[in-house]
């Protein structure tokens, strides 16, 4: 695993050394964790109420190039106070694969941020939605008169004015020759050398190949039949090919497929940068094991374990996972718990917004910088440079002024109706999906520190950890005892 380390000291009552110090816990963090620091970034009296620090933008531009895995602060607050701004510069950070973690706090994400996060998140999918949903109903609309939704016509047909396919005269003697050979006993690389010698060429554009062949042999369109979704309408469209060619078609192609290489699969192991051991507080990373009777056990083993310094026993990568699951499920399924949680978020969304002033100071600055580049221009100041740095001026403006935009068009408010959509979104995801499963862990789930005896887990919801004996585990989960909605850990 890679990773960065960001320092900031801001210029209220904090010195250069607060800077080494920073750096010296955040490297023995990455050294206990097989964390390799490539880069550091350190950005001198900042403060964390702004975004405007420059090695801080530096490393959000800088990780979309997917060098590094791990950002790590000494405290979350290093990395941002604005609780906007640490929802926005994770997701961004997200994107590219890239966690935020804390070298002296047992977490890895914020309490109302990560929650803000997953709703913005959820509000672009649900503007995403509603999007689809008309485009859907214009589709269908279209597929009941079997009419072109736009997408590529297949080799063989033209689309007429009213959308509906037609047989072109040119090439689709060309598909019918491509089954008849294919059926008669010709292998595909035979008949693809043949196409490409003769200069003929795909619906894209591109020479014929085993995919672009594989899949004209399987198109059913060619028997006539036209499909959309679940609409399926035999003969809505000019056939070119007969029936029992096409099956046959099928039958040899079918017959002929090569097994795939079996490749060792990528297991997800969810609870990575959450769970930590309870010994040393290292993390708890993924492992795996292959038995004498050839089964593979996967495990989360402590990182400080791994180096022979831990005593921390590996616990199996299911077990600890279901337990996480489930105890998230308990806040996702209580109304009471998602209502404090969307009263918090409407509360957090009332704060003035702090990046559009900073934009604005921006774009004077440089509108400021432009008049006087121009005025030396006026004056007979006239060099290569000159014109080069009034481009770079110009395109700067432009961003900025993109930028002032987006955080107009995102600082609209979300609705309390918006959020609870967002939750039931959630309530009806498919939780059997890895996938989903880590949107879960990532929205509500801070960490788990794993002991012997024990766990203590920490929710996004709460400021209080819940600290729970494993013998008593099972009746925790399944039984209807209320723990998780007291104050104080049980």
């Amino acid at each position: 695993m890679t990773g960065v380390i960001y320092a900031r000291y801001s210029s209220d009552n904090q010195r250069e050394e607060s800077i080494e110090g920073q750096l010296r816990e955040c490297t023995a963090f990455a050294q206990k964790n097989d964390i390799k620091i490539i880069e550091h970034y350190i950005d001198r009296a900042y403060s964390a109420k702004t975004d405007n620090r420059p090695e801080f933008q530096r490393m959000i531009r800088e990780s979309a190039r997917k060098a590094y895995d791990v950002v790590i602060v000494w405290k979350l607050d290093r990395f941002s106070r604005n609780r906007f701004d640490s929802a926005k510069y994770k997701a961004a950070l997200k994107k590219n694969n890239v966690r935020v973690v804390s070298a002296t706090e047992a977490i890895s994400e914020g309490a109302e941020g990560i929650i803000l996060e997953s709703v913005l998140e959820g509000m672009a999918e649900y503007y995403s939605a509603d999007l689809s949903e008309k485009v859907t109903r214009g589709h269908t609309e279209n597929a009941l008169k079997c009419q072109s939704n736009g997408s590529i016509v297949p080799y063989g047909y033209v689309v007429d004015k009213e959308k509906h396919y037609q047989i072109d005269p040119e090439k689709a003697p060309v598909v019918l020759e491509i089954f008849n050979r294919y059926t008669s006993g010709e292998t595909v690389t035979e008949i693809i050398t043949d196409l490409n010698a003769r200069g003929l060429r795909t619906s894209k554009g591109n020479e014929f190949n085993k995919n672009s062949l594989h899949h004209m042999l399987k198109n059913r369109k060619y028997l006539g039949e036209y499909r959309y979704n679940n609409i399926v309408t035999p003969g809505g469209i000019p056939a070119i090919v007969p029936e029992d060619i096409f099956n046959r078609a099928v039958t040899i192609l079918e017959s002929n497929k090569r097994a795939p290489a079996r490749k060792k699969a990528k297991e997800d192991y969810l609870l990575t940068t959450k769970l930590f051991c309870g010994d040393c507080l290292a993390m708890m990373v993924g492992d795996s094991a292959q038995k004498s009777n050839g089964n593979i056990y996967r495990y989360y083993k402590c990182v400080g374990a791994k180096k022979h310094i831990c005593r921390k026993k590996a616990v199996r990568k299911e077990w600890i996972e279901e337990i996480a699951f489930k105890l998230t499920m308990k806040i996702l399924m209580s109304d009471d718990d998602l209502q404090k949680i969307a009263d918090r978020i409407m509360e957090l969304q009332k704060a003035e917004n702090t990046i559009i002033p900073i934009l604005e100071r921006q774009l004077e600055d440089i509108r400021a910088s432009i008049d006087n580049m121009l005025k030396a221009i006026e004056m007979g100041v006239c060099t290569r440079s000159t014109k080069t740095r009034l481009e770079e001026l110009e395109a700067e403006e432009e961003r900025i002024k993109c930028d002032i935009e987006r955080e107009q068009m995102g600082s609209q408010l979300i609705t309390e109706d918006q959020i609870w959509y967002i939750f039931e979104k959630f309530r009806k995801m498919d939780l059997s999906m890895p996938r989903q499963r880590q949107r879960l862990f990532d929205s509500f789930l801070q960490s788990i520190v794993l002991f012997d005896d024990r766990l203590i887990i920490s929710f996004n919801y709460r400021s209080q950890p819940v600290t729970i004996m494993l013998d008593q585990l099972v009746e925790f989960v399944n039984g209807d005892i209320s723990d998780l909605k007291s104050s104080a850990s049980p």
